[in-house]
């Protein structure tokens, strides 16, 4: 399996779907799903049964997974959606750049 263009803790936006245009930050990514859990996007109700942290129970909002190839790393320069490249850095070692300004990524 090929290595993804985003990881956890990075900031990226929607670009297709019902929660098209929205960002967030990334919580979770499930590599073998290749989906990942974006924070405030694709919300989806739940119902839950009372429980110590929720003794009332009820309907809970929360994040549901969404694809990666509808998701897109907004550049750290720019502010805006950019596609991901790979390039050894002077160490040797393989990191992630924006294509738009050619700002690593860290």
């Amino acid at each position: 399996m090929s290595k993804l263009h985003i990881k956890k803790g990075d900031q990226v936006q929607v670009i297709a779907g019902d929660s098209k245009g929205q960002t967030g930050k990334v919580l979770k990514v499930e590599v073998s799903k290749l989906r990942a859990i974006v924070e405030g996007v694709n919300l989806c109700k739940k119902a839950t049964k009372p429980n110590a942290q929720n003794p009332q129970g009820g309907i809970v909002e929360k994040e549901a997974p969404i694809h990666i190839s509808n998701l897109m790393l907004i550049d750290p320069k720019s502010g805006k959606p950019t596609k991901v490249g790979r390039k050894t850095d002077a160490k040797g070692k393989l990191v992630r750049f924006a294509k738009k300004s050619g700002e690593e990524i860290k």
